[in-house]
C-alpha cells in the first residue's frame, strides 16, 4: 500500500496536475470531496426541478408518465454522467466541457468544437439558474396567496420581481467568498436530503386519504390538447430530465476541489444516483397524497405541490412545509451561480466572451471571481422577463437549459468515441464499458435534443408556443455566426496563462500554440489497471513524454 498523502501533499499534486493542462492555481481550494458531490447535488435539487415542473408533468402523461417516465430518464442520464465522469477524471478544470471537446478533438475541428461547447454550456447555465429561481418565484407566490387567504394573487410582474429579487440574493451570498461558500454548501448538502423526507414524512401521515397504486404508477392523464399518448409521455419527460441537470457543476468546481481527478467524477456520479432515487420516492409520495386530481392542477395559487401539501396537513402546517423546500430550493440556485460563474470565468480566461478581461478577474480578498457571479446574476434575471407576456415563456426556459447543458454534454463524450487514441485516462475509468456507455449517451442526448424542441400544447398560438427551437436556434447561429466572421482567426481553443518561469518549472517549455488541441504534449499517465491505486509519483506528474 502506498502512504497516504497529507493535506499539503494532495494540494501540491492538484497544483501540479492543472499546471500540466496549462493553468495556475488561481482559486483556493476549499472543497472536499463531499463538498464537491454537494455542489453538484445543490444543483439538481429535486426539490426545486420536481416542484416547478409538477404541474407540466401532471399535465402532459400524468402519474403514469412522472413515475415511469423519471425511471427511464434516470437510466440514460446515468449513462451520461458517467461517460462524463470518466472525462472529467483525465482532465479536471473548471473549463470543463469546452477544454475536454478541444483536447478529445481532431487538430482541425478543437477549437471549433471548444467554442461550440463553451457557448452551449454557458447558456444552458444561464437558463438553469433562471428556471430555479423563477421556479422559487413561484412557490413564494404560491405561499403568499395561502397566508393571505387568497386575497393576494401572484400576477406575473409580481412574480418576475421576485425572481429577480431572488437572483440578487443568490449573488450578494456568492461574493462572499469561498469559506462562506464551503458553509453554505455544507450544509444544503444535508439539507437537499433532509427537506423532502420531512415533507414526504408529514404529508404521507397527515393526509385524509391516499391515492391507489394503480393511480400512482398506470393513470394516464391528458391536459396537453395532443391526441397521441406517446408523443404526450415523451414531452412529459421534460420534467425529469430538467430535474436531472447541472451535475456538471462537479467538473466546474474542480480547481477549488482537493484531490480533483477522483473527488470531481465521484462527485458527479454520486450526484445523478442519490437524486435519482431521492426523486422517484418524491414524485410517489405526493402522487399517494393527491386528494382531488382536477383541483390540485386548477389550484388557485398556480402551484399543484402547494396545493397538496395544504389537502394534507393545512394552511399554516402547508407554509412551514413550503418554507423548507423553499430553503432546499434557494441553496439549488446558490449553487448553480456558482458554478456559472466558474464556467465564465474559465471561459473568459480563454478570450471566449465580450469582456473576457472583466469576467476572469479574481476578487483578491475573497479568492472568488465576483465580477463572473454578477454576471451570472444579470442574464438570469434577464431570462425571467419573458415571462411578463408568455404563459408557456418558463417551461421554454427549462427546455433551453436542457438542450443547451445537454448538447455541450455530447461534444466531447462524441469526440471521445471518435478520437479514441487521443484520451489518457485518468485515475477513475469506465474499462471496457467505456465506448458503449458513451455511444447510449450521445444517443440519447440527440433524442431529447429534438425532442423538446417540440411544442408541447396544442393547438400552437403565439403564446403558447414552445420557443426553445428559437433560442437554441438563436446559439446556432449566434456563436456559429461570431465563428465565421472571425472567431475562426482568433480563438485556438483553450490557451495557458502560465509565464515562461512556470512554464519551465513543469516542464511545458513549448509556445502556446503548441498547447492547443492534438499539441498539447501530455504529461505521463499511469493507467489505475497498472498501479492499481498507487498514487502518481511527483517525477511523473512534473515530466511529459515526447
Amino acid at each position: 500500500m502506498p502512504p497516504k498523502l497529507t493535506a499539503e501533499e494532495i494540494a501540491v499534486k492538484d497544483a501540479a496536475r492543472l499546471n500540466e493542462l496549462g493553468y495556475k492555481q488561481e482559486l483556493k481550494r476549499e472543497l472536499s470531496s463531499i463538498g464537491n458531490y454537494g455542489v453538484a447535488l445543490s444543483v439538481v435539487c429535486i426539490s426545486s426541478g420536481l416542484t416547478s415542473l409538477f404541474s407540466y408533468g401532471l399535465n402532459t402523461g400524468g402519474p403514469v408518465a412522472m413515475t415511469w417516465g423519471w425511471v427511464v430518464v434516470f437510466f440514460f442520464t446515468l449513462m451520461v454522467g458517467l461517460a462524463m465522469s470518466e472525462i472529467s477524471s483525465a482532465y479536471p478544470t473548471s473549463g470543463g466541457l469546452y477544454w475536454w471537446a478541444a483536447r478529445l478533438s481532431s487538430r482541425r475541428y478543437a477549437p471549433f468544437a471548444s467554442w461550440m461547447t463553451g457557448w452551449f454550456n454557458l447558456i444552458g447555465q444561464f437558463a438553469v439558474t433562471a428556471g430555479i429561481d423563477y421556479g422559487i418565484a413561484l412557490m413564494l407566490g404560491a405561499v403568499i396567496f395561502i397566508g393571505t387567504n387568497g386575497n393576494w394573487v401572484p400576477t406575473p410582474g409580481a412574480t418576475t420581481g421576485i425572481h429577480i429579487a431572488i437572483c440578487v440574493t443568490h449573488g450578494i451570498a456568492n461574493s462572499l467568498g469561498p469559506k462562506v461558500m464551503t458553509r453554505i454548501n455544507s450544509f444544503s448538502t444535508w439539507w437537499q436530503v433532509i427537506a423532502p423526507t420531512i415533507i414526504l414524512i408529514v404529508i404521507a401521515a397527515k393526509a385524509p386519504t391516499h391515492q391507489p397504486g394503480s393511480f400512482v404508477f398506470t393513470y394516464y392523464n391528458n391536459n396537453s390538447g395532443w391526441d397521441s399518448p406517446v408523443y404526450v409521455v415523451l414531452v412529459g419527460l421534460l420534467q425529469a430530465q430538467f430535474t436531472l441537470t447541472g451535475y456538471d457543476s462537479s467538473a466546474h468546481m474542480s480547481e477549488e476541489t482537493h484531490n480533483a481527478e477522483i473527488s470531481g467524477p465521484v462527485g458527479m456520479t454520486m450526484a445523478i444516483i442519490v437524486s435519482g432515487i431521492m426523486g422517484w420516492f418524491f414524485i410517489i409520495g405526493f402522487l399517494f397524497c393527491i386528494q382531488d386530481l382536477d383541483t390540485t392542477i386548477a389550484s388557485a395559487s398556480g402551484f399543484p405541490v402547494m396545493q397538496i401539501i395544504v389537502d394534507c396537513v393545512g394552511s399554516a402546517g402547508g407554509i412551514v412545509l413550503m418554507v423548507i423546500l423553499i430553503l432546499a430550493c434557494w441553496f439549488c440556485g446558490f449553487a448553480s451561480v456558482t458554478a456559472n460563474s466558474r464556467m465564465i470565468y474559465a471561459f473568459s480566461r480563454d478570450g471566449a466572451m465580450p469582456g473576457s478581461q472583466w469576467w476572469h478577474l479574481i476578487d483578491k480578498k475573497r479568492q472568488t471571481p465576483v465580477n463572473a457571479v454578477w454576471l451570472s446574476v444579470l442574464v438570469a434575471s434577464l431570462l425571467g422577463l419573458p415571462s411578463l407576456g408568455n404563459a408557456t415563456a418558463f417551461s421554454a426556459v427549462t427546455s433551453v437549459a436542457t438542450i443547451g447543458l445537454y448538447i455541450s454534454y455530447a461534444i466531447p463524450i462524441a469526440a471521445k468515441l471518435v478520437n479514441k487514441k487521443q484520451f489518457k485516462r485518468g485515475p477513475l475509468h469506465l474499462g471496457p464499458a467505456s465506448d458503449i456507455i458513451g455511444a447510449i449517451a450521445v444517443l440519447w442526448i440527440c433524442f431529447i435534443t429534438v425532442l423538446f424542441v417540440l411544442p408541447p400544447v396544442s393547438p400552437i398560438t403565439p403564446v403558447n408556443m414552445n420557443y426553445a427551437c428559437l433560442a437554441i436556434g438563436a446559439v446556432i447561429l449566434g456563436a456559429g455566426g461570431r465563428w465565421i466572421v472571425d472567431a475562426r482567426i482568433w480563438f485556438k481553443g483553450p490557451t495557458i496563462n502560465l509565464s515562461d518561469e512556470e512554464r519551465a518549472h513543469v516542464h511545458l517549455e513549448r509556445d502556446e500554440q503548441d498547447m492547443q488541441a492534438d499539441d498539447i504534449e501530455r504529461p505521463k499517465t499511469v493507467d489505475s489497471d497498472d498501479i492499481k491505486g498507487a498514487e502518481v509519483s511527483e517525477k511523473e506528474i512534473a515530466s511529459p513524454t515526447a
